[in-house]
């Protein structure tokens, strides 16, 4: 809360952060929308503060590898851009963040760093955990800008690194939250009928996908027309009993992955020897956290067909609900040879933390 506190008087003290017209403000009906693909970032930097030790912070935020991955795939896609080669058009960006230190008497540096007043500079200096300054709709509707800095490099890198995770969830849930709006415009509603009669749950799926394989405890959906620009991914879901906490340990969710795969999902149907296994060569990642007060453990791994024929990778969520004594295993994989995964696996992501699994029909149904 003195967080909270500090930053919310900062943002009264920035006196200029805001796009205006020739009096002195921007009404939002003359702002253009945002725009830039989900995932995308446009970095506002110093080249020579990116190749040093602020680069580096800002680096292991928006560019670390994804987890259980085939080949090294950053979280988001990062442009860099000079603070003096912003244009109008890389203002109306959806993620813009600029970055700088008040230390810094470079041209590229001082752009930014004229947009701060005298008052906000000395409120940083006074307050040295002070590093961040968020404004929506800055210069264009549905825009992110988020001002990242610090009286000297030092101060700004510790700060980033204490705090890396609550920025990189910031885009993480704001970009899911894009995403969300475009998929489920239109939703399957055939898909969550036979979710709600053979899981058990409520699933919010795109229209796209069609019922691929629908049995008791078990439902398998994908994308019925996969190609050159757009991934093959496959959904499915599974319910059991839940009986013991051990069934949430890693090596058997692993273990409870790879028997629902081999005995429904096949590279081809007609060769009983395709079946889908985790490929372990490469260490799936494993992290918990609780959802709608349900404990779920997340996986993110790469896949195999037994006979190696096909692969990609997967994101999983082990989900128990204790009150209605079930466990539910829910799954997207991506087959897109040869090319980035990030982008399906944020859908796949979007579309499963969707999913309701404590539902209970009502009782007249």
């Amino acid at each position: 809360m003195k967080f909270l506190s500090r930053i919310s008087l900062f943002i009264l003290a920035v006196a200029i952060l805001a796009s205006c017209d020739s009096n002195g403000s921007l009404s939002e009906s003359t702002k253009p929308r945002a725009r830039g693909s989900i995932g995308e970032i446009i970095l506002v930097i110093d080249s020579a503060k990116y190749a040093g030790p602020v680069g580096d912070a800002l680096r292991d935020i928006f560019e670390s590898d994804l987890p259980g991955m085939i080949r090294s795939e950053s979280k988001f896609k990062v442009n860099t851009v000079d603070p003096r080669a912003m244009t109008r058009m890389l203002k109306m960006s959806t993620n813009l963040i600029y970055v700088t230190t008040f230390d810094d008497k470079g041209g590229a540096s001082q752009v930014i760093n004229a947009q701060f007043s005298k008052e906000s500079k000395e409120k940083a200096l006074n307050d040295p955990s002070i590093y961040s300054l968020r404004v929506e709709d800055e210069y264009a509707i549905g825009q992110e800008v988020l001002y990242l800095f610090g009286n000297t490099e030092e101060q700004l890198v510790d700060n980033l690194k204490k705090n890396g995770p609550r920025i990189q969830n910031l885009f993480e849930v704001r970009e899911r939250g894009r995403l969300e709006k475009i998929l489920l415009a239109r939703k399957n509603t055939a898909a969550n009928a036979e979710a709600e009669k053979n899981i058990g749950i409520q699933i919010n799926v795109p229209a796209s996908y069609q019922i691929a394989k629908s049995v008791p405890g078990f439902l398998w959906l994908r994308q019925p027309t996969p190609s050159g620009n757009r991934a093959d991914i496959s959904l499915f879901f599974h319910v059991e009993d839940y009986v013991s906490e051990e069934q949430t340990f890693p090596e058997n969710i692993l273990a409870l992955r790879d028997s629902i795969t081999k005995q429904h999902i096949f590279g081809d149907p007609e060769v009983p020897s395709s079946y889908v296994v985790t490929e372990k060569q490469i260490p799936p990642a494993f992290r918990n956290m609780v959802i709608n007060d349900n404990f779920t453990t997340e996986i993110r791994a790469s896949w195999r067909t037994n006979n190696v024929t096909m692969g990609g990778t997967y994101l999983g969520y082990l989900m128990v609900d204790e009150q209605k004594g079930k466990l539910y295993y829910i799954e997207g994989f991506v087959y897109y040879p040869n090319e980035v995964h990030r982008d399906a696996l944020r859908e796949i992501e979007t579309i499963l933390l969707n999913t309701d699994v404590s539902w209970v029909p009502d009782q007249g149904s």
